[in-house]
Formats: C-alpha cells, structure tokens, sequence
C-alpha cells in the first residue's frame, strides 16, 4: 500500500497525464545525464494550469495557511504560476493575497523597477512559488530583488517535486536553500513519493516505471543524492 495520501497520488498522474513528468534519457542544466525529466513548460492549457495552480493552492492552505502577505513567483515560468496560484487560493480556499513577479531587466520607463505587482513594503511575509528548485539558482538570484524592494521576511518556498539532488556539499539543494534563507522549503511531491507511486503501476495502461527505470533512477540518486542520509 503507497504512504502517499490521495492528494499526492492525483498530482503524479496529472504531472505524467499532462507530460510534465517523462522518462528517458535527458541532460540537465547542470550536464548531469538523468533518467527523468520535470518539465512544468508543458502545462499549456488553461485548464491545466488551473489544475496544476489548485494542487499548489491546497498543499499551501494545509502547510502554511493564511501565515504570508504576499505571494512571488520567479521569471519566467513563475509568472503563470503564482498568477494562477493567488487566484486559487482566494477562490478555492479564501485565502485572499497579493501577488508579484521579478522582470528580467530593469524597466526604465512607465513605473519602471524590477517588480510587477503588488509590491512588497516592509515587514511584509513573502511566500514563493517555484515549479521546480534543483540548485536553487533561481531563487537566490530574485530573493535579493525583494530585499532591495522592501524589508520582508521569507516566509517559505513551495515547489512541485523535490528531485532530492545534492547541492554544492552533502546536504540536498532544497534543504540547504532552507537552512541558508532561513525558510521552510515545502515540495508536493519528492522523486522518491514517484518512485514509490508509479513503480510497476499502471497509468492509462503504460507502466511508465518499470523494474529497470526503477534501478537507473535509483542509481541516479545514489550519484547525485544527499549524502546525509535523508529523504
């Protein structure tokens, strides 16, 4: 029986059903050869992105709450996504907050600045929606945006799957974002809750993780995981 709970479970078959989850072989940015792929780019509809958004906005009313001011997703790929997650929220869960997104380059005409939205003032609680964090790049590049903007506090990063990859010792990236932002990292799913799931289970009749693609996912992890022992 899977420790997974039915959410979790609907949100593996809706990253496989939607394409955003795939199998095979693929290079990642970081030139590491992997056997799966997160591509949340293939969330291309206006139904599945209100989906994908709703998984979010549940995993945030049960895990965070109402504890934030306001939400942040960084460019590109969290511009739709914290769009649609605030939407969500308000709708689904009464959760009512304000949003905003980073711009690549400085405006320098119109209102200008590197924000768009509803910027943050001091003291703000800032929660940040992010598709997928492998090395964390991202966030630690747009997290001293905000605190050039205003005086906030993080108040957490939320993200699809965890792929429970080293970061730059031995702990996993997420857990080492965490520690150095001070923050709670919260994933929807980790790699090993869709090893768990999809192992020899059929989703609209294809085995997508075989005995085979188990082992080279498993051999994957055991390269690039955390070497402190954690899952």
């Amino acid at each position: 029986m899977s420790s997974l709970n039915r959410f979790q479970q609907e949100f593996i078959e809706f990253l496989v059903r939607s394409d955003v989850l795939t199998f095979g072989d693929f290079t990642t940015k970081s030139g590491r050869q992997t056997p799966y792929f997160v591509n949340t780019g293939m969330v291309r509809t206006g139904s599945q992105m209100e989906c994908f958004a709703s998984f979010y906005a549940q995993s945030i009313a049960e895990r965070v709450g109402d504890d934030f001011d306001l939400l942040f997703g960084p460019a590109y790929k969290g511009i739709p996504l914290v769009t649609s997650v605030a939407s969500c929220l308000a709708r689904e869960h009464g959760i009512d907050r304000g949003f905003c997104f980073d711009r690549k380059e400085i405006k320098d005409h119109g209102e200008g600045g590197m924000l768009v939205g509803s910027v943050p003032v001091d003291g703000n609680r800032v929660l940040l929606v992010e598709d997928v964090t492998t090395a964390g790049t991202s966030i630690r590049e747009t997290v001293p945006k905000l605190r050039a903007t205003a005086d906030v506090e993080l108040a957490g990063l939320v993200i699809s799957v965890d792929r429970r990859e080293r970061g730059t010792g031995d702990r996993s990236a997420l857990d080492q974002l965490s520690e150095e932002l001070e923050m709670p990292c919260i994933a929807i799913v980790t790699v090993h809750d869709i090893i768990e799931f999809l192992h020899q289970r059929e989703i609209d009749g294809k085995i997508l993780i075989d005995d085979e693609i188990r082992a080279r996912m498993e051999q994957y992890l055991q390269e690039h995981g955390p070497r402190d022992h954690t899952v």
